[in-house]
């Protein structure tokens, strides 16, 4: 199952070089699909609303409202997301879903066109919904479902290593969404701002964006495979002499639970109804936040407190993944979202920039380390064989929470003028979250191959660096 190079200088002298494990790539490809299909709809939303609000003057309620149908959307697509996974694979999944992200994101570059039936605010929300079922359909899913088919012994820690590259290109994704929508961007920790003279237009970003989108579709989904197995190679962790005992049973037969078997166990609830709750106030600071540095009279430093806390996270990332490898993975995730939740109560009384900052650092942690667990504890408990249907199904419960948080802290400005206690409250779904997670004990249920799991034997896949 390695590849036999020719000798050269270092054989020659009793050591190969050692081929690296196809796997690690698959995380790779991970990083940039995550990138190109998340920041830009998802973490640049603070972005999008502060230029959206000035050029529109949309109430702020209405402006969040484009997230909560993503969520609709997302509740109704998840489970079929999730299907088309296992069945097609996460290869054709990112090929279909960038391609309507693109023509998402052209949508949404001529929403005030005037061959438009409707207004450009009901356009806005077509180009969302569109937007996010592309990045439904073609990242998250099915990601994690592949990673997932090619780990084992290391999963929590491929996670975060992918998580910690999308984190590192929101780095210069964020920065250069800043600088063509506002013409400069903040440096963190300064009153210094970055100032290029000049802006291209929210409008023109997105059409810059569904060009790129569109363009690199075909080679990220080349560079991706399925399984392991249609490599001839086995997932990582997985001892070569466990592999022969199951024999091609093992090849015929599901690995884990099915999903009908999952849903009845009472952790696939509290993971999901967890992982909404963790992901509430996330929602609405992707929407919320540049406009409550508005607020404050620190616009100018909105993308700067989005680049903090993503600075912060892609390091937290690979520590929630070392963190899920050695301990329970759900003692684990109720740590890292307290933290988060213990900054959102910051952030709601923040009116210094320095208090900004202080919330974006304390919010990278959690938010962070708990990304990489949310995901392979799934993988952990239910196993490989029909990871994507349960992901998938996970996401009805978690979207039918989504969907009420951005909007809920827009009408609450739009009725109070302030955010504090639509944040205090989510804040508080945010501790309850971490509890839910706690109480996630694994399932055991006999009659599955992976329901009494046996010691890992550690040895690593071939190859594996």
């Amino acid at each position: 199952m390695t590849s036999q190079a020719p000798p050269d200088g270092a054989s020659r002298f009793g050591f190969r070089r050692p081929s690296i494990y196809y796997g690690w790539y698959i995380v790779v490809a991970t990083g940039f699909v995550m990138t190109i299909a998340t920041v830009p709809l998802f973490h640049a939303m603070t972005l999008w609303a502060v230029a959206l609000e000035n050029q529109f003057g949309w109430p702020r309620g209405q402006l969040s409202l484009a997230l909560t149908l993503t969520r609709i959307e997302g509740g109704l697509m998840g489970p079929l997301e999730g299907y088309l996974t296992d069945k097609l694979g996460g290869r054709k999944m990112v090929l279909i879903g960038f391609i309507i992200l693109g023509l998402g994101f052209l949508i949404f570059w001529q929403i005030d066109a005037g061959f438009w039936p409707v207004a450009p605010l009901y356009m806005f929300y077509v180009a969302y919904m569109v937007m996010a079922a592309g990045q439904g359909m073609g990242s998250w899913v099915p990601m994690m479902t592949t990673i997932n088919n090619w780990f084992s012994r290391r999963m929590a820690t491929a996670m975060g290593w992918a998580n910690f590259m999308s984190r590192g290109g929101a780095l210069i994704v964020i920065p250069l969404i800043d600088l063509g929508i506002n013409g400069s961007v903040g440096v963190p920790f300064t009153n210094y701002t970055l100032n290029i003279g000049r802006t291209i237009g929210w409008e023109n970003v997105a059409l810059i964006l569904a060009v790129v989108i569109l363009a690199v579709a075909g080679p990220l989904a080349y560079l991706i495979r399925n399984r392991p197995e249609d490599m001839g190679l086995q997932a990582e962790g997985t001892a070569p002499a466990q592999q022969a005992r199951r024999g091609a049973a093992a090849q015929t037969q599901p690995q884990g639970l099915t999903a009908q078997q999952a849903v009845r166990t009472p952790a696939f609830w509290l993971i999901a109804v967890g992982h909404g709750m963790t992901s509430m106030i996330i929602l609405a600071i992707f929407t919320h936040l540049g406009l409550l540095l508005k607020d404050a009279g620190l616009q100018e430093y909105a993308g700067t407190v989005v680049i903090l806390y993503t600075i912060i996270s892609m390091f937290s990332q690979p520590l929630g993944g070392y963190v899920g490898d050695r301990f329970p993975k759900r003692i684990g995730l109720f740590v890292f979202t307290t933290i988060q939740a213990s900054a959102v109560v910051l952030l709601t009384f923040s009116t210094e920039l320095w208090m900004f900052y202080a919330f974006a650092v304390i919010f990278g942690i959690g938010f962070g380390g708990r990304n990489p667990l949310t995901t392979s504890i799934r993988g952990e408990y239910f196993g490989r064989g029909n990871f994507g249907k349960i992901l998938g199904i996970s996401t009805i419960p978690m979207n039918g929470l989504l969907l009420i948080s951005s909007p809920f802290a827009g009408y609450m400005y739009d009725w109070t003028g302030t955010y504090t206690v639509a944040f205090l409250v989510l804040a508080g779904f945010n501790y309850a979250g971490g509890v839910c997670f706690l109480f996630a004990k694994r399932p055991q249920i006999p009659t599955t191959p992976e329901a009494t799991p046996t010691p890992a034997i550690p040895v690593p896949a071939s190859g594996d660096s």
